[in-house]
């Protein structure tokens, strides 16, 4: 322990480090693909309307509709709670208004008639392999489908921080700690800026876990506080680099 002042605590021991903590995959893991569409070998329709003559000498010819087309790339594969978004390119040569369908949508996305925007976050929940999605365009007379795609969503990697440390018992000058109320965890990505905190309102607490970090290395200490506000000097800090 060190003494200094009754008023100050002691410091902490942070006695275990950092675990990281890495999720299992499903649903057909492994890096994103991606899926060329095109209009180019879906199937349109088009209606022409019968010709029509007078008993003139001319006849007046009928325009003939132009089924439209849709095109587009979209991702095989995105992990849990990560958000996708695709909306497939769609022209129609006579200018008619198009209004777009959806089979086999995702239970976790929305689609959008007008745009023809598929869009959503899948959870953890949704880990699996969706199939078999065509999204097609109309023109009120003929309609054109892209090629069937799929969709795989993976489990997440999940980055875990476990802290672990010793309450201190006494005051820097040797007498009894009898308001000890809680600890604050401090982190950052640098040993000198621990911008970051968790207040844990709990004097019996040795223990905490901290989720879902991104990419990158992280450096962590504790402290601990008192009823009235007093602080420990910070423990040693330790870093963990997360993948």
């Amino acid at each position: 322990m060190f003494r200094t002042s009754r008023s100050v605590l002691s410091s902490l021991a942070l006695v275990a480090c950092v675990v990281a903590m890495v999720g299992c995959k499903g649903g057909g893991g492994g890096a994103t693909e991606s899926v060329a569409a095109s209009a180019s070998s879906g199937a349109a329709v088009a209606t022409t309307p019968p010709a029509s003559s007078s008993s003139g000498t001319a006849t007046t010819p009928v325009k003939t509709n132009s089924a439209p087309q849709i095109s587009g790339t979209t991702v095989s594969s995105l992990k849990s709670n990560e958000t996708f978004s695709f909306k497939p390119a769609a022209t129609d040569a006579d200018g008619d208004t198009l209004s777009f369908q959806i089979q086999n949508k995702p239970t976790w996305a929305t689609f959008n008639t007008v745009t023809g925007q598929l869009s959503g976050t899948p959870t953890t929940a949704n880990v699996g392999t969706f199939a078999n999605i065509v999204i097609s365009v109309s023109d009120g007379a003929a309609t054109t489908a892209m090629p069937a795609f799929s969709i795989a969503v993976t489990q997440a990697v999940v980055n875990t921080a476990t802290l672990a440390w010793s309450a201190p018992t006494l005051n820097t000058d040797g007498t009894p700690l009898t308001d000890l109320a809680g600890f604050t965890i401090v982190y950052g990505t640098s040993a000198s800026a621990l911008d970051q905190s968790v207040r844990i309102d709990n004097a019996t607490a040795s223990t905490y876990a901290m989720n879902n970090f991104p990419s990158g290395t992280y450096y962590f200490a504790v402290k601990a506080f008192t009823a009235n506000g007093s602080e420990s000097s910070l423990s040693s800090v330790v870093t963990k680099v997360f993948n």
